[in-house]
């Protein structure tokens, strides 16, 4: 079961970097996606060893662009720490 609509895309930030010295990637991913499908599509799609998965809910956030006030979206995000030796090129 192939489906690209699971992995929307990697997280990028300073902590996100930090952590892949250390064989941990986050993913941006579907709302509706189980841990079971995010490890067999990241493995299928890289060709890595997944040890463990974490996945939480993002909460929305308050922004203010001059007057206006608005939130920003709220999205799945997984955090997979990988096999010894195992790597990501993203």
């Amino acid at each position: 079961m192939h489906n690209p609509d699971i992995i929307l895309g990697p997280v990028i930030t300073e902590k996100s970097v930090a952590e892949q010295q250390k064989g941990v990637y986050t993913f941006k991913v579907a709302k509706n996606a189980t841990k079971t499908q995010i490890k067999s599509e990241i493995e299928n799609h890289f060709g890595v060893k997944i040890m463990k998965i974490n996945t939480l809910n993002t909460k929305s956030k308050d922004r203010r662009v001059g007057k206006y006030t608005g939130k920003t979206k709220t999205y799945k995000k997984a955090i997979v720490t990988l096999a010894e030796g195992s790597t990501i090129e993203l």
